[in-house]
């Protein structure tokens, strides 16, 4: 059940080039009110209020500079230039933009100012936009929560009213301790979507409490139970002909939180010179949490060539609950009187690790 991650591709286009000169506008206000105190005391809060809000700002034509609201919307093959005041300014983009190194998007670092420079925008470049300041001491940085800009940009395509997604179906994993989101977001903030049941054929209620539509992240089912599983997908309709999303499927999880939960077993307890054996580490956990194995065996130092594999699949265990199994097996053909003793696994999640041993004697 790997789906694999296409890239998207999109055409090169051309930077704008920066505007040195037109940046001063957003400046003279201040020069220019300066002198006359009664006007600075009606306009100094509205401007502090605006730099805390946000040091994000889009170029528009002829050098001029527009504060960004929340939500934007462009048409699909618009190219953009935003700018963040400062001279250590980090980006975040939708993250496929990145993963796949697309030529279209440009960032460049100024003395005064971060650039980003998004050419012949697709519908799938529909998402978050964000900057903010880098506080560095040495080789230490952290995020200044006061100097930051974000808005979510809708790249409208009446041919593609949900966002493009790399892959024809998606596993989406039901939690029952945290909400799931499904991930069906439209270019037109205006279009009415609606989320179906293929099986038995039906539309999904949103009640607005359980089940929530939110234009920027999807449905979001807030307390996932197991009755919510199944395949489903969303129907977007704007101005014309419905369309309809990829399919999702929806598998419920319920595992112990924690360390793996972990097992080996060798192929046998005892082993004569020259048969071939091998040890099999297993742990079952949440379908979306990787795990990492290490081994320590009595022929390491000396190099013994041995064959480790990982493997790892997802199985229903028949009570509407989905569990991952992962496995990792080590095989050592040919056996040798020093290849007797302890075979120890870690198994390692984020929560932490588990150590696990079995024994294999000389026969």
């Amino acid at each position: 059940l790997l789906l694999s991650i296409l890239p998207v591709i999109g055409q090169p286009g051309k930077s704008k080039r920066p505007k040195e000169p037109g940046e001063n506008k957003i400046k003279p206000v201040n020069k220019k009110v300066k002198p006359k105190t009664s006007k600075m005391k009606e306009r100094e809060p509205a401007d502090s209020s605006l730099k805390a809000q946000s040091i994000l700002t889009q170029v528009m034509d002829k050098g001029r500079f527009q504060k960004l609201a929340p939500t934007l919307s462009l048409s699909a093959g618009q190219s953009i230039e935003l700018r963040c005041k400062g001279s250590n300014v980090t980006w975040n983009y939708p993250s496929y933009l990145d993963t796949f190194q697309d030529s279209r998007l440009s960032i460049k670092q100024l003395d005064r100012y971060g650039q980003l420079i998004l050419a012949n925008s697709t519908a799938a470049d529909t998402g978050e936009y964000s900057c903010w300041l880098q506080l560095c001491n040495g080789n230490k940085c952290r995020k200044d929560e006061t100097k930051t800009g974000s808005t979510y940009i809708f790249f409208t395509d009446k041919e593609e009213l949900f966002v493009p997604t790399p892959s024809y179906f998606e596993i989406i994993y039901l939690n029952p301790d945290k909400p799931a989101i499904i991930p069906c977001r439209v270019t037109t903030p205006s279009a009415k979507v609606t989320l179906h049941r293929e099986f038995p054929a039906e539309e999904i209620e949103t009640d607005g409490t359980d089940i929530i539509y939110d234009v920027k992240k999807g449905f979001v089912y807030q307390h996932p139970t197991s009755d919510h599983k199944g395949i489903v997908y969303c129907k977007a309709e704007s101005q014309g002909a419905p369309q309809i999303s990829i399919k999702y499927h929806l598998l419920y999880v319920e595992v112990p939180k924690g360390p793996p939960s972990t097992t080996i077993a060798a192929s046998s307890k005892r082993a004569a010179v020259s048969d071939s054996v091998h040890v099999i580490c297993t742990v079952l956990g949440e379908p979306d949490v990787d795990v990492n194995f290490r081994w320590q065996y009595p022929g390491q130092e000396s190099e013994r060539p041995v064959l480790i594999q990982n493997i790892w699949r997802l199985i229903d265990r028949g009570t509407g609950h989905t569990t991952r199994i992962s496995k990792s097996v080590l095989l050592l053909e040919d056996f040798e009187a020093r290849d007797a003793g302890n075979y120890i696994c870690v198994a390692q999640n984020l929560q932490g690790e588990t150590t696990v041993a079995t024994k294999i004697e000389l026969n």
